[in-house]
């Protein structure tokens, strides 16, 4: 089995593209199904073929006698699903064991979103007169703006954006690509960033912001050389290299701080926001699906019920006879 589980993570990685969060879930989910099966088959591994939908049952028993959370036994019962499809499609075995097994049934969470007035506060805390706060401010006013999640941000390229037609290309999950509109804004600070970005990659400003003579050209310069400019990061670290989703975090947690925001927003958060505040602003829920890139309308629809939700705390703090 040892063998079939590494054939399907390396399928995860390179034939879907999964990201690296997605792939060590996946793996985490295979080395749980090991340890059980293992002593379950006497202390030995068992050939996928062995398995059957009776012992992957007691192995959801044993999760839910473990206290584990709906969520967990559920994205374990997905991982087991597509492990035995991809099984059938390798020819390793010939049913998929884990096709009858249903999720447990759960309360979905709404996800957490800011009110439009603290959206603009959070714009404007990182400060103008430094290059590095007209990058956060960038950053953040084109995943506001775009409704991109954190790793498409930071894997946005120069030749993504497309400054005539307000657009830039988001490189999205599984190779799937879409077109996000840029706002007049997020254009105004991504117009701003541009021209320290320039200076920082040619070597004429420290990681301070400070100018420096054009002696020499910078390391992030050189590592370029060969690289199309169409390809290069469009945000930059300090060392001008490309930002990692960690450092975003970071520099999001900073200026909620500054701001006295609620430290529960996420860059995930700047996305439902992003959904939130067109369903609640009269967009249609197909229009508001392709903006997001979701696959299913269902997984879209979450954000109808938090529009729902929002509606009806409007009318009862507004209706003289609502209480």
């Amino acid at each position: 089995m040892q063998t079939e589980a590494e054939r399907f993570l390396q399928y995860l990685r390179v034939e879907r593209n999964v990201s690296e969060n997605t792939l060590k879930s996946y793996a985490e989910d295979m080395e749980a199904l090991a340890e059980y099966l293992h002593a379950l088959f006497n202390q030995r591994l068992p050939q996928p073929a062995e398995i059957t939908t009776i012992q992957l049952r007691g192995y959801v028993a044993a999760m839910h006698e473990a206290e584990y959370s709906k969520a967990t036994v559920a994205r374990r019962l997905a991982s087991l699903r597509s492990f035995f499809k991809f099984g059938l499609r390798d020819g390793w075995v010939t049913e998929n064991p884990a096709k009858p097994l249903r999720n447990p049934r759960g309360n979905r969470k709404l996800p957490f979103f800011l009110s439009t007035d603290e959206i603009g506060k959070l714009l404007t805390t990182p400060p103008a007169n430094d290059p590095f706060g007209i990058r956060d401010r960038a950053i953040l006013e084109t995943m506001y703006s775009a409704g991109v999640r954190i790793s498409e941000a930071v894997g946005m390229n120069l030749g993504d954006l497309s400054i005539s037609d307000g657009l830039i290309l988001v490189r999205g999950k599984g190779y799937k690509e879409r077109f996000a509109p840029v706002g007049s804004f997020a254009m105004k600070a991504l117009n701003n960033w541009f021209s320290f970005r320039r200076e920082l990659l040619k070597g004429t400003m420290d990681t301070l912001g400070r100018k420096l003579p054009a002696v020499r050209p910078s390391k992030a310069l050189k590592r370029y050389e060969k690289v199309n400019p169409a390809e290069l990061p469009l945000f930059l670290n300090k060392f001008g290299g490309r930002l990692t989703t960690r450092s975003v975090a970071r520099m999001l947690e900073k200026h909620l701080k500054v701001a006295g925001l609620d430290l529960r927003t996420t860059p995930h958060t700047l996305r439902h926001s992003f959904a939130t505040h067109l369903l609640d602003n009269g967009a249609d829920i197909r229009s508001v699906q392709a903006l997001l890139g979701h696959k299913s309308l269902t997984t879209t629809q979450i954000y109808t019920h938090l529009s729902t939700a929002n509606l009806l705390s409007i009318y009862e703090k507004a209706h003289p006879r609502a209480r």
